[in-house]
């Protein structure tokens, strides 16, 4: 491989780069495991107080 060539494969590789960096990322950010227990349980939580506010009869 000759200089040139060489020297032409890292640019495109560095703009590669570049240009993915500044990209809009696809990706979710990462939630561990523990707050997605945790997130969980609160929605579970929320959504029994829920259900039992609306069972119980309301007095006027």
């Amino acid at each position: 491989m000759n200089r040139r060539k060489k020297i032409n494969q890292l640019l495109k590789a560095h703009a590669k780069k570049a240009s993915a960096k500044l990209a809009p990322k696809n990706r979710n950010t990462y939630i561990s495991k523990a707050d997605r227990l945790k997130l969980a349980a609160e929605a579970s939580l929320g959504a029994e107080q829920a259900t039992a506010d609306s069972a119980s009869p309301t007095q006027p």
